[in-house]
């Protein structure tokens, strides 16, 4: 998530769902090229914070049908930046990734929706920190961490 405040900046097309089964939730088309191939992922932020959902279909399996790790990855990536996004937002909104650890420690199948709970550890001047959790149901999927670094505009 690379946002900002321009017009077409990813965080302009944030967007609330009005109706179905997300509706009240927030999503980004037309956001990210990549998230609008792999997605659609969604956020909201409920009574324990930010939460971070998609409901993984065929195309989001491996071989084994189970979910993708790139699309486990994936979405975990989109949850870092929903879960920092009062920090980001207070320096404006531009931030990358710069390191991401994480460990698959469980399978999700199609279906099932999952979901993702985090934390901000720390948000310094220039850096964020960030851990997460994905599970569906009951079962983790990936516990991860993360740096997201503020950076200025963007020159278009």
């Amino acid at each position: 998530m690379d946002g900002g405040v321009s017009e077409n900046s990813y965080s302009s097309k944030r967007t609330v769902v009005t109706e179905g089964e997300w509706a009240g939730w927030h999503y980004y088309p037309g956001g990210d090229p990549y998230e609008d191939l792999v997605g659609p992922f969604y956020s909201r932020i409920d009574d324990k914070g930010p939460i971070c959902a998609f409901r993984p279909e065929r195309r989001h399996m491996n071989g084994g049908m189970f979910m993708h790790g790139g699309c486990i990855m994936s979405f975990a990536d989109f949850c870092l930046f929903e879960i920092a996004r009062e920090p980001l937002s207070q320096s404006g909104g531009n931030s990358v990734t710069a390191t991401f650890n994480g460990e698959f420690v469980g399978a999700a199948v199609e279906g099932e929706i999952v979901e993702c709970r985090g934390e901000v550890v720390k948000a310094g001047r220039s850096m964020v920190f960030v851990r997460g959790l994905i599970t569906q149901g009951d079962n983790p999927i990936m516990s991860f961490s993360s740096v997201l670094k503020k950076t200025g505009s963007r020159k278009t």
